[in-house]
């Protein structure tokens, strides 16, 4: 695929070309609340996706299934 110069990169999360692409179809009121988790995490504001891997990250550490240790990152940026 090859860019045209009349498109503007919006920038975002870069490639890595790991991890595998998941769809959700979500309902207005998980949609809000997503939205509000975004707002509550600082400047810059993650994107929806972003704010999706940190919200999940987060609850799969609370219970466990995710370690605690700053290795866990690794999971979220598609490095591990």
């Amino acid at each position: 695929m090859t860019s045209s110069p009349d498109i503007k990169n919006l920038g975002g999360r870069p490639a890595t070309g790991q991890g595998a692409p998941v769809l959700v179809r979500m309902q207005p009121d998980l949609l809000s609340a997503l939205d509000a988790f975004a707002t509550d995490q600082g400047d810059p504001q993650p994107s929806r996706p972003e704010a999706v891997r940190r919200a999940l990250a987060d609850h799969l550490r609370a219970k466990g299934y995710l370690p605690a240790s700053a290795d866990a990152a690794d999971h979220i940026d598609g490095t591990g």
